[in-house]
Formats: C-alpha cells, sequence, structure tokens
C-alpha cells in the first residue's frame, strides 16, 4: 500500500485514500471467503447425493482451502493494480488545484520568513494582552483594598464624631483637646505600671537573696 500521507485527499474526502482502499480491500477478501464456504456447502450436498462417493468432508476442505489460496493469490496481484489506478486517478488531487478553503492562499502568497514574523508577532500581541489582563486584575485588587480601607477610615471618623458629640453633650470642650488630655494621661499611666512593675521585680529579686 502506498505510504503516501495523501494529506491534501484527506482534508478533502475527510478520510485518507489509503483507509478507503484498504476497506475495499478488506469487503473483497471477505467476499471471497463467504463465497469458497458458500461453494463448499453446495458441492457437500452435491457428494452426498452422489452414490459411492469416496470424497470426505476433511478432504473436500484441504481441496477448498487449496482453491482459496490460489484465488487469494490472483485477488491480491489484480487488487494491486486496482489500488495503484485509484491512488493515481480516483482519489488524487492534481497538484495545480486548490481546495477552496484555500484559494485565499493563492490570493495572499506569504512565504516562510513572512509566515513566520507573523507568528513571532501574533505571540507578542498574545503575551502583551496577558500582561495588560494580568496588570487589569491586580488595579482591580487595588481598588477593593482601598474600598475597604476607605470603609473602615469612614467608621473610624463616625466613632470620632459620636465621641465629640458626647463630649459636648458632657461640656467637655474641644474633642482634639480632650483627645490629647486623655492621651496624656493615659501615656503617664502607662509610664506609672511601668514602674511599679520594675519596683516589684526588684523586691521580688530582693526576696529571693535574702
Amino acid at each position: 500500500m502506498s505510504v503516501d500521507p495523501m494529506a491534501y485527499e484527506a482534508q478533502f474526502f475527510g478520510f485518507t485514500p489509503q483507509t478507503c482502499v484498504l476497506r475495499v480491500y478488506i469487503a473483497f477478501q471477505d467476499y471471497l471467503f463467504e463465497m469458497m464456504l458458500l461453494v463448499e456447502g453446495v458441492m457437500l450436498k452435491k457428494l452426498d447425493s452422489i452414490p459411492g462417493c469416496k470424497i470426505s468432508p476433511p478432504q473436500l476442505r484441504k481441496c477448498t482451502e487449496r482453491f482459496l489460496l490460489f484465488m487469494k493469490e490472483h485477488f491480491d496481484k489484480l487488487f494491486s493494480m486496482m489500488e495503484e489506478v485509484l491512488l493515481q486517478l480516483v482519489l488524487n488531487i492534481p497538484k495545480n488545484v486548490l481546495l477552496p478553503e484555500d484559494r485565499v492562499q493563492e490570493q495572499y502568497p506569504y512565504s516562510k520568513e513572512e509566515f513566520q514574523a507573523l507568528q513571532d508577532e501574533l505571540q507578542q500581541l498574545q503575551q502583551q494582552c496577558r500582561a495588560e489582563a494580568a496588570a487589569e486584575q491586580q488595579l482591580r485588587a487595588e481598588l477593593e483594598e482601598q474600598k475597604a480601607v476607605k470603609a473602615e477610615l469612614e467608621k473610624i471618623l463616625q466613632c470620632f464624631d459620636g465621641l465629640e458629640n458626647i463630649c459636648r453633650e458632657h461640656g467637655a470642650g474641644n474633642f482634639k483637646e480632650s483627645f490629647a488630655l486623655l492621651t496624656q494621661s493615659s501615656k503617664k499611666l502607662q509610664d506609672v505600671l511601668k514602674d511599679v512593675k520594675e519596683k516589684s521585680r526588684k523586691m521580688k529579686l530582693h526576696d529571693q537573696l535574702m
């Protein structure tokens, strides 16, 4: 069988010509085997009806197999010629024929170098698209983060507004001044607490030494 891939023919027919020829060969071969079995069955019936016939079924089967081998050898020779005719004259697309979907290549021909340049440009554009998509995703994440921070800041401002309103209701004056005093008092308390902890540590150390 031909080793030519015949890719252009496969594109047009939807199957490779070699596959078509092989299926035809298998169909003819199966038909030949079935025909020989049918002939053998008819001969067995005829022999049974002949008085004194000394040909047994095994002997008839050997004769059938020899005849089948003879027929197959001649069939293969004939089919090889038919295969050549099918592949060259029936299932072959001439080199000067273009399929309808390939005629655009005739109108806009490209060399290998031009095609490679287009491939490189396409790859660069794909990389740029992926980079822009990644940058857009990062910007969206930053925007969501900014929205979350803004919401937290608005909550803090609302809290400060509430504290300022409470200070005004209790005559504490300016909230900023009160907050500054509160911060200073908190710092003093932290210093006192730190001093107490240090003195307590020294006293425990002194008790251990005693």
